[in-house]
């Protein structure tokens, strides 16, 4: 079989049942995909030697006929996940030279299913980003490109490197961590179908944190049968995270009936945002229409408080990695700046952080401790959580009236060009968020599905946000939307 990279899980994985491929040979595929793709600047941290070691242990577990869903299955890991004896940067100087002498519970549950560790992806500094330009290693690049046009685009933030991997067949699937749309809007910009789970559903521990109350590590893939794989292999309790939550992880793929009659879909009024584009509008109501000929009943609902979601995220995420971020200090691992004479402990903080940090992480900072400070704290942060609350019961009500699930934009446009917003302001590049970033206030779970193409041959991606820890019912509403839109489309390979 040739260009074995370009299968999906699901497809790889029954390859491999009956025998048609080993590992080895996927991984072989991979490999040489990941050579050849250094245009894109997707993988930052190779592990060729680990990857066929796990490879040849997984063509050996196969044969014995015991073999879990993700056996032999070569992927990628978002740089935020810690991995055993493999550099792990979050795509920032201050961790350079870092190397964990530990694996995230996320990538041991892989490891343990028999995944395939191709190496680490590109990202935007600890998260922080929509558009994978914050990164240390430089800046990833969409394998999609505009019709007529060679403009580099973005593949989204902060799992752009994940995305575009994906998306360029470099690995069958990838992780990616969500904390405002971090695996959602990339996926869209890209063509991939990328899953935020429920708080809780998967273990933070081993994931360097951004803001421990919104992060959640996803599945990031070529289909949504893929996700539902990759996610119950992901998923599960992890008493190292007192947020995990001690709940069966249910078989997903086995939910994936793609029967929705009398399903009930909500159609938020509040995302038909003021000069929304009319492509992304015309995508959200061609989505509303395959589900209800698919047999969902569809339903205008309200969340009210959706208008403060953007301000109360970049009051309450800012405040939270204003504190995680204290422990880049110079002193215990990562970088540490040089020192003159008479230099001092706080001299060496200033010092290593103003060399560490990257100037959106140092601008994300600067407005957490702001927030958070003695003056400020009841008037921005408190009050910031008490609307964060309001935001979660708008959702809960609306699930209690009956809707199963809720359909929106994934994000105000198609991907961007690369350094087209380097002098815009901020804000700016935090709007692309306006739709993703009220599932993390609520800890619900989220997909984003690609149904469309724009006019300049660009994809686009619609939004299925789910009930808590129903990501089953959710990715089957999903699954049905997928075959609907039929989207099939492929980048061409300029790389």
């Amino acid at each position: 079989m040739d260009e074995l990279n370009k299968l999906s899980l699901a497809e790889a994985r029954d390859a491999l049942k009956r025998g048609d491929v080993t590992s080895v040979e996927l991984t072989e595929s991979c490999l040489g995909a990941i050579e050849g793709s250094g245009a894109l600047n997707a993988f930052v941290h190779k592990t060729p030697e680990i990857a066929m070691e796990r490879a040849r242990a997984a063509d050996e577990r196969l044969q014995t006929g015991d073999a879990p869903a993700m056996c032999g299955l070569p992927i990628g890991i978002k740089d935020l996940f810690c991995t055993k004896g493999v550099p792990g940067q979050a795509g920032s100087r201050i961790l350079q030279g870092f190397v964990p002498e530990y694996e995230s519970t996320v990538t041991q549950n892989l490891a343990d299913a028999g995944a395939v560790m191709l190496g680490k992806l590109n990202m935007d500094e600890f998260a922080m980003g929509s558009s994978n330009e914050t990164s240390v290693y430089g800046n990833a690049v969409n394998p999609w490109r505009r019709s007529g046009d060679d403009a580099q685009l973005t593949p989204g933030g902060s799992s752009g490197g994940s995305a575009a991997a994906v998306a360029a067949d470099l690995c069958l699937a990838a992780t990616g961590t969500d904390t405002g749309g971090s695996i959602r809007q990339p996926a869209a910009f890209t063509g991939t179908v990328g899953v935020k789970p429920t708080y809780g559903r998967c273990s933070r521990w081993g994931i360097v944190a951004f803001a421990c109350s919104l992060d959640q590590a996803g599945p990031m893939t070529k289909s949504v049968r893929d996700s539902a794989i990759m996610l119950g292999a992901m998923a599960g309790h992890d008493p190292k995270d007192s947020t995990s939550a001690d709940l069966a992880v249910p078989d997903f793929e086995g939910m994936l009936t793609g029967d929705i009659k009398g399903k009930t879909i909500g159609i938020p009024r509040e995302y038909r945002m003021e000069g929304m584009p009319a492509e992304i509008e015309k995508l959200w109501s061609d989505g509303a229409d395959m589900l209800r000929d698919a047999g969902a009943k569809i339903v205008d609902i309200s969340l009210p408080h959706t208008k403060y979601a953007l301000p109360v995220y970049y009051v309450l995420a800012p405040a939270e990695a204003s504190s995680n971020l204290a422990r880049y200090d110079g002193v215990r691992y990562g970088h540490r700046a040089k020192l003159a004479q008479g230099d001092g402990i706080n001299e060496m903080y200033e010092k290593t952080r103003a060399e560490g940090f990257g100037h959106e992480v140092q601008r994300r900072a600067m407005i957490g401790t702001y927030v958070l400070s003695a003056g400020f704290y009841d008037a921005y942060y408190n009050r910031a959580r008490k609307v964060r609350t309001l935001i979660k019961r708008d959702f809960e009500t609306v699930f209690a009236d009956g809707v199963d699930a809720i359909l929106a934009p994934a994000t105000p446009s198609a991907a961007f060009g690369l350094g087209e917003m380097k002098d815009a302001d901020p804000v700016q590049m935090y709007l692309n968020d306006v739709f993703t970033v009220t599932v993390n206030l609520a800890g619900l779970p989220g997909v984003t599905v690609p149904t469309g193409l724009d006019g300049q041959g660009l994809p686009l991606g619609l939004q299925v946000i789910g009930r808590p820890w129903e990501e089953g019912e959710m990715l089957n509403a999903a699954f049905a939307l997928e075959r609907a839109a039929g989207f099939v489309a492929k980048p061409e390979k300029w790389w």
